[in-house]
């Protein structure tokens, strides 16, 4: 996916993002190619079987049930991340499933998160985008980096995805990322926690995150970006520098288009 820029949003020097695009017909044969290599149904059963008996066997000590070791579903997605290599879809789970474990994902209910939440600086907007993608906003003004334990925050994130990816129609795969930059001063920075937000997505909800809007951006977050962009891998192609019109018009209706970007 190619990284683009907004007519009407934030523009970046050229010398510090460059552009890159596709045509639509490279795009259309490199979407071909990937389902080209995906397994037929009953190949794919045979190689999550061989994931769950891999898991059983080497790792023992992992729980089951619901994003467990034995868990089918969670087990099928990573085969696909990882173009049903099964030793590296091994490797990528065990990783996935014993961070959930350490840091708890189990026991976060909306209850450990409120006070964090409570700052309106992350939540989950109450109507899909116009793709049917549930919604993750981040206000960047509203998150000051030393106030609450760093913990906390991430918790507030983790919590949030899982709460997304639970609205999820069938079909649909992947949520959209919303970022506030309106406001946006040395103060917000954390540079810590961005890097956090796209690890937590590239390791434990790979092919999560479909697309990640930057809104409004001013010209003190061009440092922030020019030291994040190398530490996101793959992620920093996801993401579209636009203006508050672009949100409102291509990705929303008037009845769901979040409040803060009525006005």
């Amino acid at each position: 996916m190619a990284l683009r820029m907004c007519p009407h949003g934030y523009r970046q020097p050229q010398p510090l993002i460059s552009a890159v695009s596709f045509t639509k017909s490279a795009s259309r044969s490199f979407r071909f190619s990937v389902r080209s290599s995906i397994p037929e149904s009953g190949q794919s059963r045979k190689l999550v079987l061989e994931v769950k008996e891999k898991l059983a066997k080497d790792y023992r000590s992992l729980p089951l049930g619901k994003y467990g070791r034995d868990d089918e579903e969670m087990i099928l997605w990573f085969l696909k991340d990882r173009r049903f290599s099964v030793d590296e879809a091994v490797g990528k789970l065990t990783k996935a499933i014993k961070w959930r474990q350490n840091f708890g994902m189990s026991e976060l209910t909306e209850e450990k998160v409120k006070r964090v939440a409570e700052t309106g600086k992350s939540y989950v907007h109450d109507s899909f985008d116009v793709n049917g993608r549930p919604v993750l906003l981040v206000v960047a003004s509203n998150h000051f980096p030393g106030v609450h334990d760093p913990e906390d925050d991430q918790k507030l994130c983790a919590f949030l995805i899982e709460k997304a990816l639970r609205m999820l129609s069938p079909g649909k795969d992947d949520i959209l990322g919303i970022v506030d930059l309106r406001n946006f001063g040395p103060a917000n920075a954390d540079l810590k926690f961005l890097t956090f937000l796209f690890d937590v997505f590239y390791y434990y909800y790979p092919k999560r995150l479909g697309e990640v809007l930057f809104v409004e951006a001013p010209f003190v977050f061009q440092p922030v970006w020019q030291l994040a962009k190398p530490l996101l891998k793959s992620y920093a192609s996801l993401v579209r520098f636009c203006s508050v019109e672009t949100v409102r018009k291509e990705y929303f209706t008037e009845e769901t288009v979040p409040t803060i970007f009525k006005n």
